[in-house]
């Protein structure tokens, strides 16, 4: 009876050990003398470019509000550059509402063309799309400030010579070949067997693009955007040779005018306040809109 008993025990508890399953745990790497070593030259050189990059932007921004010889802040630190800017002829905020409606003109009109075009560019197969495709992008290989005299002699016949209107479509014109590549992968990107599905389900070309395909192609569009943003707020040489009028300055060509004002000399408190109200807004808009910015150029990296 011993034996029964301790040999029922012993398959007893054979039973219950192997009806127990061995708890997995995961060691979580520790932080080595070797790994911190390993990882020190990528953090010394992220903080050196980090510091590079920063560097510029911090120095400006103190040396607008520092006191500076011939300069409207003369003794002690103040916003006295900031007021000379912001009465300089029109008025800083004629020339804010000049960028930004010349920049904003040229994102939508970027935004509506370029989907479009790599619409139709990625998803229907026509007579000699390549060759337009390839004739698009060869833009890029035309220097800027060649194209704009001729381009002024084009708007000056259709009537939009000194106008802010025709500042953001040459502006345009000029983003629209990145716009349209990337617009293109990213439809690439997506897969044709969401097209079939909705084509089954009985949605027409339109409402296939607006429905189905727009919110997944939503990166691409943010990040032809906010190129297009930046490009058209900072561009300095288009309104140079497209406007004549300083009531139509945008605040790039108005802070380069403001930076020789007086007798030739250089004015250069205005002239660094001036680069921060042009560079916060960029900063900004990129911080927000930095995850969709990297999904955007991530678009098509891992097509196929």
């Amino acid at each position: 009876m011993a034996v029964m008993s301790r040999s029922t025990q012993t398959a007893t508890g054979g039973a219950q050990k192997a009806g127990r399953a061995p708890a997995s745990r995961k060691r979580k790497p520790g932080v080595t003398f070797a790994g911190i070593a390993l990882r020190m030259p990528y953090w010394v050189f992220s903080g050196a470019v980090g510091l590079i990059f920063v560097a510029p932007l911090v120095w400006t921004a103190v040396a607008s509000v520092s006191p500076q010889a011939a300069t409207n802040q003369v003794d002690g630190w103040g916003f006295g550059n900031y007021e000379t800017l912001a009465n300089y002829q029109a008025g800083i905020w004629r020339y804010l509402f000049n960028s930004a409606f010349v920049s904003l003109l040229t994102v939508a009109l970027t935004l509506a063309i370029s989907l479009l075009g790599g619409y139709a560019f990625a998803r229907f197969k026509f007579p000699g799309r390549n060759f337009l495709f390839l004739l698009t992008l060869a833009i890029l290989m035309v220097p800027y400030a060649t194209l704009l005299i001729p381009l002024y002699v084009l708007l000056n016949e259709v009537g939009l010579e000194n106008s802010l209107v025709g500042v953001a479509l040459v502006l345009t014109m000029f983003q629209l070949p990145f716009s349209t590549f990337l617009m293109r992968i990213s439809f690439e990107a997506v897969p044709r067997e969401l097209d079939e599905a909705a084509t089954v389900d009985g949605c027409s070309t339109w409402g296939l693009l607006w429905r189905i395909l727009l919110p997944a192609v939503k990166p691409g569009l943010i990040t032809v955007g906010l190129f297009s943003f930046l490009a058209a707020w900072n561009d300095f040489m288009a309104p140079l040779i497209l406007i004549n009028d300083t009531e139509r300055m945008t605040l790039p060509l108005a802070v380069s005018n403001l930076r020789g004002q007086v007798q030739g000399v250089a004015d250069y408190g205005a002239t660094e306040a001036g680069v921060v109200i042009l560079a916060l807004p960029c900063i900004i808009l990129f911080l927000l809109l930095q995850r969709h910015y990297v999904r955007g150029f991530m678009s098509g990296a891992l097509k196929g």
